[in-house]
């Protein structure tokens, strides 16, 4: 089974979703559909009573639902409860929400949108642009954005041949990549920028992204040439790539004066309706 996790947006809010290539369907996170159709602080208090509610009803959507790993705010993968379109539409009659409606017409249209997608791939890339600008960032950012998600695809993908897990041994790389070039883990630079769930890359300056980027790429170009074996060894790989990125942040900062690595985030910016343009520059320290 072949699966990708994708972020998806219902009225500037994000919902975890996975599509499952094989069976050609997308799975979506129930918690986080209820806390759109609810705008319940807890959802998955309310999930849970939605479920024994269900149970004592003797509905058997309840039980045919099934759990896939999904990022959660901390950046690691967690079995969460999902959904196909289907089983959602079926499960969103239970929600008494005012937004049902725009929700239900939203899923068909994400289902419709996947399939065209795969029939030209070129489209992703559009209705990526197209989020991030509904959303305030700017042209240039938004190019440096997708550059980087293609070469965070390029580094996974050879952290698949060489047999690694998505999943734990990801997120670990991942984070000694981050430290190694950033200073910090990947939780240390969320707290810095004061994130939960927020995706770290999309609240990253330009610099801070095209660091990043040559951290990755750096990782994969090594681990293309000396072919680790195993985990282990990929963990030192990861390590010396971050370290090439690391090298060009302190000269950058001996050259400037400013830190790289900045507490800036887009919440705080497009809030203060300045678009992204803090997040094309470096805050001083």
């Amino acid at each position: 089974m072949t699966q990708q996790n994708a972020i998806q947006l219902f009225e500037d809010k994000k919902v975890r979703t996975i599509w499952d290539d094989e069976q050609e369907k997308w799975f979506f996170s129930i918690v986080d559909v209820i806390e759109v159709l609810t705008e319940s602080p807890r959802p998955r208090k309310y999930w849970n009573a939605l479920k024994t509610q269900l149970n004592t009803e003797g509905s058997e959507l309840s039980q045919k639902l099934g759990q896939l790993k999904m990022q959660s705010a901390d950046g690691k993968y967690y079995l969460t409860d999902v959904a196909d379109t289907e089983q959602l539409f079926r499960l969103i009659q239970s929600i008494p929400s005012p937004k049902a409606e725009p929700f239900k017409l939203w899923l068909a249209q994400v289902a419709s949108e996947r399939l065209d997608e795969m029939q030209d791939p070129e489209l992703t890339i559009d209705r990526a642009m197209e989020q991030y600008l509904r959303l305030g960032y700017s042209e240039n950012w938004i190019n440096q954005r997708l550059k980087s998600i293609e070469i965070r695809k390029e580094l996974t993908d050879e952290w698949k041949n060489r047999g690694l897990k998505e999943g734990q041994q990801f997120a670990t790389l991942t984070d000694i990549i981050t430290k190694a070039w950033a200073g910090k883990t990947t939780k240390e630079y969320k707290v810095l920028k004061g994130l939960k769930k927020e995706n770290l890359r999309d609240n990253m300056t330009n610099i801070e992204l095209i660091l990043n980027m040559l951290a990755e790429a750096s990782t994969k170009d090594i681990s293309q040439a000396v072919e680790p074996k195993d985990f282990e060894e990929s963990k030192l790989v990861a390590k010396q790539g971050g370290h090439v990125a690391s090298v060009a942040r302190k000269e950058l900062e001996a050259k400037t004066g400013k830190k790289v690595v900045s507490s800036v985030n887009a919440k705080t910016v497009l809030a203060d309706g300045k678009a992204t343009k803090n997040l094309d520059t470096k805050t001083k320290r």
